[in-house]
């Protein structure tokens, strides 16, 4: 009998062992991600942000650009919870309506950093040579520039826009994608599957596509989530500064730069936008951790 109950205890636990071994590593990988408490949480305030923006316009109080002299820096209350601006104008409101521009800019602008940084650094990885040495160069020193910096420059050359905006920080936000597609294109580049696809005559795009993009999809994902973060302070800072989303439109850069001339006669002007931009950035910066810690190879054999 203690040799049967012994057993059936060592089959028990060598169940879920085998169930854990034979699942795939895209399951395996959300399992973790899922454990990683901070970056659920994250994952959880991320969607609610993304709701609040898609339904701005069934669940804004007012309209964000109404202007009333009747109601000019009112503190919050029953009708207004967080206040009302120089203008009069319902600050929640303008908060609801502004995380579509501050999330629009930091998905938009990640997207077209990836557009433009991938296949680039798939051509310098894999072609080598003086094209490589003069991408990677161009790269270097585009990064040897602060982020915030080149993309103030760039987005006062063309013009203030929430576009021109976005696509200051895609083309700010490029150079380290190209250095991430680069180097994960090097390492694919010595292994016999990709010598076997070039030596079956595989052209080098069909290559690219095919053998070593699908394999520098986990970290691609990890950084976007993590530039989506960075690209949002950007965006706020050059809407800050004039240089993006503009008045009467609201946007949370716009909203800090009207609320620092009432500091002290209306605070709750700057409190709103400044807490939003902080809660949004940190939780894409959680997701983004618990996404490396998923989809970390080391992490994926335990």
């Amino acid at each position: 009998m203690s040799g049967d109950a012994s057993a059936r205890r060592i089959g028990a636990t060598a169940a879920p062992v085998a169930v854990e071994r034979g699942e795939s590593p895209g399951r395996r990988a959300l399992r973790r991600f899922f454990r990683h408490r901070l970056a659920v949480f994250g994952l959880v305030v991320v969607v609610g942000f993304i709701l609040v923006a898609l339904l701005a316009p069934w669940i804004a109080p007012y309209d964000p650009i109404e202007t009333s002299w009747a109601r000019i820096r009112k503190p919050p209350s029953a009708e207004h919870w967080f206040g009302t601006d120089e203008n009069g104008r319902d600050v929640l409101s303008r908060l609801i309506w502004g995380a579509r521009a501050s999330l629009m800019a930091g998905v938009v602008s990640v997207l077209g950093a990836v557009a433009i940084g991938v296949p680039i650094g798939l051509l310098a990885g894999l072609s080598g040579g003086w094209v490589d040495a003069t991408l990677s160069r161009i790269a270097d020193a585009m990064l040897s520039v602060p982020f915030l910096i080149l993309a103030i420059a760039l987005a006062a050359f063309l013009g203030p826009a929430l576009e021109n905006a976005m696509l200051a920080i895609a083309i700010t936000a490029s150079p380290v994608f190209v250095r991430l597609a680069r180097g994960m294109a090097l390492e694919a580049k010595s292994t016999d599957w990709v010598e076997a696809a070039r030596a079956l005559g595989n052209p080098p795009w069909r290559t690219a596509l095919v053998h070593v993009l699908p394999n520098i999809v986990p970290p691609l994902l990890v950084q976007g989530t993590l530039a989506i973060a960075e690209a949002i302070i950007a965006e706020a800072s050059l809407s800050f500064l004039g240089l993006g989303q503009q008045p009467p439109a609201p946007s949370w850069g716009s909203m800090l730069n009207s609320a620092q001339r009432f500091l002290d006669q209306a605070p709750w002007l700057a409190v709103a936008p400044g807490i939003a931009i902080f809660v949004v950035v940190l939780a894409f910066n959680l997701v983004g951790d618990g996404l490396r810690d998923a989809l970390d190879p080391r992490a994926q054999r335990r």
